[in-house]
């Protein structure tokens, strides 16, 4: 274990000024696509719905490109993800007007890891200060995290107070002692630092890394649902991850490396087609479910090696029965580690589903059954100007990027042990020297 001095902490951003519209810019670097979203963050009145969010989002630009060099969210050629980066930002920043100059990308790799810690603090003086909680924030973040890894989010969960729990602010309030239960989530250096390189070699700066079930989790999830508790399941091309909302507040997430990709490729080879009409006959045909007329329903699956080589015909029923097995996998899995994260009583009875393998005709119905919930269809939420082509659950980790920075004041404390190796020491004073030149 490496001590708290020696402890890593990913970049936080600036907090957004409170009386004045940003551009802000988000990349959500997947296993299928890259997606690029420039959007102008406007203050606005407190509401009811969707309390949680500061500023309204209005998409502005917006580039999409299929993804290449990345597997399971992971970096496998650097050259071709660069590629693919450069023309989805490209994109994005012709139909902005704008160029990007740095951005909030997302994480789904490095081997996501959340645990809850306990700290607490005796106080300054007779009541509680900001001073008081930034000491026992600090506390909470600095526990020891295995060399490797990088503390990624430290979130509060709740404050107490000579021993009374479940504060949420306790600022003013009268006691002698205060603690603090933080959700600290972590993941590998290595692969995270990949990340951050290939979009560095784009000339683009990253200003911060947001856990994608995490930004998922807030795009789609509302108030209620977040406040009773829910899970929220995002099923990309090469990862499913999972993240769990109580009281307000996420609790705990995970990540798991299969995902819709998987399933084609399961059509691919048995049926000896090539990918992408194995990705045409799951989209068009697919289900996991079974119908009475599988049997009569012929599909045609072109073959491996065109040159003379005549089409496959398949009655759709062999088609669901290679993707059932695989999808009761990828839901089994999530099952199991949401029973093992010990907030599976926590959920009550609501799952939202999101992520673009997440559209699979029938999927809904056998998430159902798998998990013994009510599972809804999670789309982005209260956003302004996205393309039609953008409204659906494949963009839920993208928008949910342009929503965190409205949430991120939660994180904004200073961690008395940061190490200057992530951004660097120059780069995080850069950063807190743009903020004052901007906010004054």
């Amino acid at each position: 274990m490496s001590s708290a001095s020696n402890l890593l902490y990913l970049p936080k951003m600036r907090p957004l000024p409170s009386r004045r519209s940003v551009i802000m810019s988000v990349l959500d670097v997947g296993s299928t696509k890259v997606c690029c979203l420039i959007a102008k963050l406007i203050p606005q009145e407190e509401r009811s719905i969707l309390s949680s969010r500061s500023h309204k989002v209005e998409v502005l630009g917006y580039g999409y490109q299929r993804s290449r060099g990345i597997k399971s969210g992971v970096v496998v050629d650097m050259d071709a993800a660069e590629h693919a980066i450069r023309l989805a930002v490209d994109s994005a920043e012709r139909m902005a007007g704008v160029t990007v100059e740095s951005l909030i990308a997302n994480i789904s790799c490095g081997r996501l890891q959340s645990e809850i810690y306990s700290a607490s603090v005796p106080l300054a003086g007779d009541s509680v200060s900001e001073a008081d909680i930034q000491r026992v924030l600090s506390a909470g973040s600095s526990h020891s995290v295995t060399d490797g890894r990088a503390v990624t989010h430290a979130l509060p969960i709740s404050y107490t107070l000579d021993g009374s729990r479940g504060i949420r602010d306790p600022r003013g309030m009268m006691g002698h002692k205060l603690g603090v239960d933080m959700q600290v989530v972590t993941a590998e250096v290595a692969p995270v630092r990949n990340l951050e390189l290939c979009i560095n070699r784009g000339h683009l700066h990253v200003e911060t890394m947001v856990a994608t079930p995490f930004a998922s989790g807030l795009s789609t999830i509302v108030d209620d649902e977040a406040e009773l508790g829910v899970a929220c399941i995002d099923m990309g091309g090469g990862t499913t991850t999972l993240s769990v909302f109580v009281d307000g507040h996420m609790v705990h997430l995970d990540a798991i490396a299969v995902g819709g990709n998987h399933v084609t490729t399961d059509i691919a080879r048995a049926f000896a087609t090539r990918l992408q009409d194995a990705e045409r006959l799951k989209t068009l045909y697919g289900s996991p479910l079974a119908s009475s007329s599988d049997e009569r329903d012929m599909l045609t699956v072109p073959a491996l090696e065109s040159d003379g080589d005549l089409p496959n015909q398949i009655p759709r029923s062999a088609l669901t029965r290679v993707i059932r097995p695989r999808v009761e996998e990828i839901l089994e899995l999530v099952r199991d580690r949401l029973t093992a994260s010990g907030f599976a009583g926590r959920v009550g009875k609501q799952i939202v589903l999101t992520g673009g393998a997440s559209q699979l005709t029938g999927l809904g119905e056998v998430a159902r059954h798998i998990l013994g919930r009510n599972v809804r269809l999670g789309r982005p939420l209260g956003v302004a100007g996205l393309p039609e082509a953008a409204k659906g659950p494949a963009f839920a980790a993208a928008v949910g990027l342009l929503i965190y920075p409205q949430v991120a004041q939660i994180e904004q404390f200073e961690h008395k042990n940061r190490r200057s190796g992530w951004g660097g020491q120059s780069g995080y004073l850069a950063r807190v020297g743009q903020w004052i030149r901007e906010s004054f």
